[in-house]
């Protein structure tokens, strides 16, 4: 089985950067384990992208333990996953982020 290749939009990143320094606030060593989180996610993605679509041509997967979603595409011709954000889910999504 082909591995998918995971490219991080630059909303992505600053969304993992951003929560990062959320959790070591919160609680010293709590970003290091939201970043295994969602490097763990995105080993899965790596793997089988193939999650159901939730709207337009955009999946979702859930971040374990973690109130957030990646939002991603996919394009099976190249093996790429594009992650376009990690949203919390305790927000509005539609109002934070747009393809």
């Amino acid at each position: 089985m082909t591995k998918f290749k995971i490219v991080l939009d630059t909303r992505a990143a600053q969304d993992i950067q951003d929560a990062i320094n959320y959790y070591n606030q919160q609680q010293p060593g709590l970003g290091e384990y939201f970043l295994r989180s969602v490097n763990n996610s995105f080993s899965v993605m790596k793997e089988n992208p193939f999650y159901q679509i939730r709207y337009d041509d955009v999946r979702c997967l859930p971040i374990k333990k973690f109130p957030y979603m990646a939002h991603f595409t996919v394009d099976e011709v190249q093996q790429v996953v594009k992650v376009y954000s990690l949203v919390n889910t305790y927000f509005n999504p539609k109002k934070f982020w747009k393809k």
